[in-house]
């Protein structure tokens, strides 16, 4: 029965990512009044890159090509780390909250040798800011992760996922947890997905090297990312808890739990139409910020509000 549940939350993952990037461009675009491209649009490109070739610069190594299975299998060792059907966690005891950040950083730093292995200079120069902004990001995500420890006692995903409770400390958590997602799949205000300009581009000049199926993994594994920063941030500030689902029923329980998802994606989508991407050196203010954030998370939480 566990391994039936590990291949159904993996498969859920894969399936269900690139429709919530498609989402978001979708209702972007309303925004922006355009019509836009369909709202399976990622799947058309994945498909198309699947079955395209590859070309590989001849100065790149073992690591560029084996980069992308690397950071797709530590995405979907996360994804197994994040309770998705009614609180199950097919891998509670093998980590936490923690593990969830190194996991994620194991990723992105193959990603970030594999961008330098080519030797390409716009390849460094993704690296070095991708670099830049871990470095600012991860110490206010550690310090949110903190206070949902010193809220509810445990980092463990599977257990705070049972004991919710909103409150002031949880609110704060729950909006640095949001603006650290935004930093960490390369959304405005901190980077752009629809760009390649060599002064704004920070994850696509990592990137820029790779095509065909490689490139397939790594646009999957972004995806995938995205939706478990958006299921994180569900189950600290929309709370669902087990005797809601018994009494308000299945049916409602299903609704809310999708309805929670789809709040989260139009908060994205607005915020990417209304603020402009700022400078890089700005990031420092805007993850500095956060930072505080995650101070006043803990000291909420301490204090008990």
């Amino acid at each position: 029965m566990k391994i039936v549940l590990i291949l159904l939350q993996l498969l859920f993952f894969i399936v269900v990512a690139p429709f919530l990037s498609g989402l978001i461009t979708k209702i972007k675009n309303r925004f922006r009044m355009r019509q836009g491209q369909s709202i399976f649009q990622p799947y058309y490109n994945l498909k198309k890159l699947f079955f395209k070739g590859e070309v590989v610069s001849e100065t790149a190594s073992w690591i560029f090509k084996v980069a992308p299975f690397v950071l797709l299998a530590s995405t979907l060792t996360v994804a197994l780390l994040v309770p998705v059907f009614i609180f199950s966690n097919p891998l509670y005891q093998m980590g936490d909250f923690l593990a969830l950040i190194f996991i994620f950083a194991l990723g992105r730093f193959f990603l970030a040798l594999a961008a330098l292995d080519t030797g390409s200079s716009f390849g460094g120069m993704g690296s070095s800011r991708e670099m830049f902004i871990s470095s600012l990001a991860e110490p206010a995500l550690c310090l949110a992760v903190f206070s949902v420890f010193l809220q509810f006692g445990s980092i463990n995903i599977y257990v705070f996922s049972r004991m919710h409770g909103v409150s002031v400390a949880t609110l704060a958590a729950a909006v640095a947890l949001f603006l650290v997602a935004i930093a960490e799949t390369s959304r405005i205000p901190v980077d752009n997905q629809e760009t390649h300009l060599e002064l704004t581009m920070i994850h696509e000049a990592m990137i820029l090297e790779y095509s065909g199926r490689s490139l397939a993994l790594i646009e999957i594994s972004a995806q995938i990312k995205q939706m478990i920063w958006f299921f994180l941030i569900a189950q600290i500030i929309f709370p669902i808890t087990p005797l809601a689902i018994h009494s308000a029923g299945l049916f409602l329980w299903g609704l809310w739990y999708v309805a929670r998802i789809f709040i989260i994606v139009i908060i994205v989508s607005l915020l990417e139409v209304l603020v402009a991407k700022m400078r890089l050196f700005r990031a420092v203010d805007f993850l500095g910020f956060v930072f505080v954030l995650g101070i006043i998370a803990s000291v909420c939480a301490i204090l008990g509000v």
